[in-house]
């Protein structure tokens, strides 16, 4: 679903055994911003397969940790503010992301995820409103979206 102008990456949402929060984590260049793990697709990686890599190497969880319950129906895009797009644009010119989203629960409520240290450096188990009003707001409307839901 990648284009010309859009970077093509996945989203993971991690609900809690209760199914009634969802894993947070917090920036390493913006304190005080958290957002769920993500990443791009690698060239030949299905949505699913670039989910489970994103999901181990932001947080260090694995298939003994969460299991996969859903995936979004459709291909999320959002538009980078124009500082972020001159810094992740890139030789391809792209001016934001198309995200596929997947909703995965944790096996037992004593999950503890372990954040990378470079883009994410805390955790914690929150509301999903509280997540979409502390995300970045040019990331919302698909938060808002996918989030809703739950």
């Amino acid at each position: 679903m990648a284009s010309q102008h859009f970077r093509a990456g996945v989203v993971i949402v991690v609900r809690d055994p209760g199914q009634s929060k969802v894993l947070a984590f917090e920036r390493s260049d913006n304190p005080g911003s958290w957002q769920l793990p993500q990443g791009g697709l690698k060239a030949g990686e299905s949505p699913i397969e670039g989910a489970w890599r994103e999901l181990e190497e932001e947080t260090g969880l694995h298939a003994e940790h969460v299991e996969v319950r859903a995936e979004f129906p459709e291909w999320l895009a959002y538009e980078w503010p124009a500082d972020v797009q001159h810094e992740q644009g890139g030789t391809h010119n792209r001016i934001g992301q198309v995200q596929r989203w997947f909703l995965f629960d944790a096996l037992t409520a004593d999950v503890e995820p372990t954040p990378d240290g470079s883009e994410f450096v805390a955790w914690q188990w929150v509301e999903p409103r509280w997540l979409i009003d502390h995300v970045a707001e040019w990331r919302r409307p698909p938060y808002e979206r996918v989030l809703s839901t739950l």
